[in-house]
Parts: structure tokens; C-alpha cells; sequence
């Protein structure tokens, strides 16, 4: 849905009634103050002539409307219909969050897609109404503002952070866009968060109500990799290029707390940390999906319920290999053997691995670690599609592109390439197909097969209430 077929009446009413399951979707102008909002701004609600409707904070601010200090439009949870979108807008979105614009700029971008630069424009400007560098700057905008009222990071630090070239820049990009510069904003915000006792930087990263962290945390501290992450009940770790980061879901928001040795990377970070953690995802409406077919007393008793995400695909790739036909503490056993033989050390305690690129694995002695030798060939061609680019599992291909790649690896089935689409592509229509716990779940249940189709578009999700419940 583009910005023009945003529905005025429809909005309005959002807005009227500060309706939370719009958060996000879209953003709300004022013409008489030129400020824009997020539709649960606790403002007074501003008469209807002076309102304008914009599908993308992009969109507004190339309007000349800057974001409220009061509703904060950087701390907005993703568009749904963004974040699960497989088609070129929504793969582009996921890569400006993951910083390719701000490292190699609108060509680098466009490379990673496969098509030209002003096409990307085109399709960018006929869906959000601006084009592609429009939005990456207003996401750095809106991340510094964000590391500005939060956290003690100097301003120095907030520019290259947020992913500006230089303090220059970002100066005059803050004060030509939303008519004041940061240190102003500074000294006019009350910091919510900042640093803790070990020097890290703390965040808040806002999600939709209702939301199951319970059963989400219970599935990675299940599959927690020794050396590389570490789950407890409340709270998810793990070691991660440069650094560490703790994911501790708390009432209305995740805390992030963050520990790197180059902030530069810390955009990246905050979109993998979203990624993994499902924050995006809208959970009334795959509930009312839900709602008259077999799977409703399962979303009735796991209100909120996520689809696990990856911090890195390949990672999530290799852990679906691993686990073919082994049980899930076994391939985690595995799991923590190659990443003691072939990531990188941390020289911390606990974490102390990374796990192994694709080029880093490629170079791995992969025996004497209890995988077979067919496991170890699969792994092998896998890290080769992965390192040779033939294969990207970072969302630059069409999903359906890359599952087809995928099962030209061998050792790679259907269930392989499904169970990767569903984590490390985040397709939420992604069904493991053949899985024996979903059919032994389905089974004692009553749930015939031909259901599974009637579960369309959210199957990925009905895949975890189902392995959930089991």
C-alpha cells in the first residue's frame, strides 16, 4: 500500500481514538504547527483540515514536517506490511535498516538488489513518495535522535553511530531537517536511559502489545550455542562482532543493552536485535486470522506469540543443517563444537566465540565434531553458495529465490529450506514441511492436513503455536 492509498477517514478515526494497532503504519502531519506524529500522540487531536497522512517518517519530513518530541516517532515499532514483504521495496527497507546505504551508499544498495539505481528510485518514490536516500537519512535521523534523549554517548559518537560521515554533517542535516542541532535537542531532553556500570549503552526497543516473551525466550535458551549466547529467563546474551549485547524484554519495550568496541555498527545492531526478537510483527492481526479456523485455542492461550528470527542467516542455515534428524540438545552439543573450532575468539569469558562466517567454515577442519561426513559436505557447499554470494540469507533475494537456491545444495530438503525461510528470511508464510513434531502436535489435536492451507499468510506462526503447545 502506497502513501496515497492511505484511507483519510480511516486514519482519522486512529487518531481520534490514539489506537495502538496503527503504531507505525502510518504517521500523522499537522500543518498548523508542522510537526508530525505517531497516531497515539497524547496531543490534543488536531482538526481534520489541518491534518495530512504519511505511509513513511521519510515522506513527512521530505514534506517539511519534523518528528514530535512529545510521541517520538523514532521510538514507532516496524510496519508489519514492510517487514514481512518480500518483494524489492521491502527487501530494501531491511538493508537500509541493516546500514548497506549509509557503508556504500544508494549504488551499493541497488547492487545488492540487482537493479539499477534509478529504478530503485522509481519503485521508492511511487510506493513511500520519496526516494531511497530520503529514507536512509531519516532513519539516521531518527536513530541519533533516539541515542540523543537516551543514552550519554557524546555527539561525536552519536554522528557516527546513527551513520553520518562526519559531525559536519550530521549538524547541518539535523538542523536543516527538524530546525534545531543536537546539541540543542540535548540539553532540552530528559535522558531515559545512558550507561550502565561496564560502559555499555542502553536502549529501548519498542514492540506491540501483547507479547510472549516467555515461550520466545524458552525457544532460544533451548537452542542457546555454548561460547555464543547465553538465555536465562528473563534475559537473552550473546557475543557479536565487536562486542555483546542483552536483550531483557520488560513491560511496554525491550531493553538493549549494548557493548561494542565501534559504535559505527550500532544501527545494525538495533535491526538484528528487532529481527530476532519478532518486534515488528502485528500480533491482533495474525490473531484474528487465526480466529475461526482449528489453530484458535492455541493463539487463545499464547497471546503475542513470535517466530523466533536470526541474528545472522547463515548462522540459523548451518543450525538447520546441523539439526536434520537429531534432537535439538544434540545439534545444539554440535553447534557449540564448531563454534569453539572455527569462530573467532572473543577473549571474553562465557562468550567467547563468534560464530563462523561462511568463509570461515569453509576453512574449518570439520572432523572429530560428531557431524557425518554427508553433513559435513552439505555444511561445506553451503558456506561455498553463501561466501561465493550465490546464496544471500540477509534478505537481498526474493525469499522464493533463495529457498529454490537452497535445495540445490545437497543435503538440503524442503524442511531445511522452509525452516531457514521462516527464521532467517522471515517469510511468515514459511511451513516446515514434513516435520514430525507438527504432525504429531496436529495429530493429538484432530487437525487434518488440508488445514494447513487455510492458515495462510501467517503459517510460519502457526508453526510455533503448534511446536509451542507440543
Amino acid at each position: 500500500m502506497s502513501a496515497v492509498e492511505l484511507d483519510f477517514d480511516s486514519c482519522y478515526r486512529a487518531v481520534t481514538a490514539r489506537d495502538a494497532r496503527f503504531d507505525g503504519r502510518f504517521y500523522t502531519a499537522v500543518t498548523s504547527t508542522h510537526i508530525y506524529c505517531r497516531p497515539i500522540c497524547p496531543a490534543r487531536t488536531p482538526a481534520s483540515r489541518n491534518v495530512r497522512f504519511y505511509r513513511h517518517a521519510a515522506a513527512a519530513e521530505a514534506a517539511g514536517f519534523r518528528p514530535c518530541k512529545r510521541c517520538r516517532p523514532e521510538l514507532s515499532p516496524g510496519d508489519p506490511g514492510w517487514n514481512h514483504r518480500g518483494d524489492l521495496i521491502g527487501r530494501a527497507l531491511r538493508l537500509i535498516d541493516e546500514g548497506v546505504a549509509d557503508d556504500g551508499g544508494i549504488p551499493r544498495l541497488a547492487g545488492r538488489l540487482h537493479i539499477t539505481e534509478r529504478h530503485l528510485h522509481r519503485l521508492f518514490t511511487a510506493e513511500i513518495g520519496v526516494g531511497p536516500l530520503a529514507v536512509a537519512r531519516t532513519k539516521r535521523l531518527l536513530l541519533a535522535k533516539q541515542l540523543l534523549t537516551e543514552t550519554a554517548l557524546s555527539i561525536t559518537d552519536v554522528a557516527f553511530a546513527s551513520g553520518f560521515g562526519s559531525v559536519r554533517q550530521f549538524n547541518a542535516t539535523m538542523k536543516e531537517t527538524y530546525g534545531f542541532t543536537p546539541g540543542e535537542l540535548r540539553a532540552t531532553a530528559g535522558r531515559a536511559g545512558g550507561t550502565v556500570a561496564d560502559g555499555s549503552l542502553t536502549l529501548r526497543l519498542h514492540r506491540r502489545e501483547p507479547y510472549d516473551s516467555v515461550t520466545l525466550l524458552r525457544f532460544l535458551r533451548s537452542r542457546a550455542i555454548p561460547g555464543l549466547e547465553e538465555v536465562g529467563e528473563t534475559t537473552y546474551r550473546r557475543a557479536v562482532p565487536g562486542g555483546t549485547i542483552a536483550l531483557t524484554p520488560v513491560p511496554g519495550h525491550v531493553r538493549l543493552e549494548v557493548n561494542l568496541d565501534d559504535t559505527r555498527h550500532l544501527a545494525r545492531v538495533v535491526a538484528r536485535c528487532r529481527r530476532l526478537l519478532d518486534l515488528d510483527a502485528d500480533p491482533d492481526s495474525i490473531a484474528v486470522a487465526f480466529g475461526e479456523t482449528s489453530l484458535a485455542p492455541l493463539v487463545a492461550a499464547r497471546p503475542g506469540l513470535r517466530v523466533p528470527g536470526a541474528w545472522d542467516g547463515f548462522e540459523v542455515a548451518v543450525r538447520a543443517v546441523v539439526g536434520q534428524q537429531i534432537s535439538v540438545a544434540g545439534a545444539r552439543t554440535i553447534l557449540g563444537r564448531i563454534t569453539a573450532r572455527a569462530g573467532r575468539p572473543t577473549g571474553g569469558e562465557g562468550l567467547s566465540h563468534l560464530f563462523p562466517t561462511a568463509g570461515e567454515l569453509l576453512e574449518a577442519d570439520l572432523d572429530g565434531l560428531g557431524l557425518t561426513g554427508r553433513r559435513v559436505t552439505t555444511l561445506r557447499a553451503l558456506a561455498r553458495g553463501v561466501a561465493d554470494g550465490d546464496i544471500d540469507l540477509d534478505g537481498a533475494q526474493e525469499p522464493s529465490h533463495t529457498v529454490t537456491r537452497l535445495l540445490e545444495v545437497p543435503g538440503i530438503g524442503p524442511w531445511t529450506a522452509s525452516y531457514i525461510a521462516l527464521r532467517a528470511l522471515r517469510d511468515p508464510d514459511a511451513w516446515p514441511e514434513g516435520d514430525l513434531g507438527l504432525r504429531r502436535v496436529m495429530a493429538c489435536l484432530g487437525i487434518p492436513d488440508d488445514h494447513i492451507e487455510r492458515w495462510r499468510p501467517w503459517r510460519a506462526y502457526a508453526a510455533l503455536h503448534l511446536w509451542s503447545s507440543e
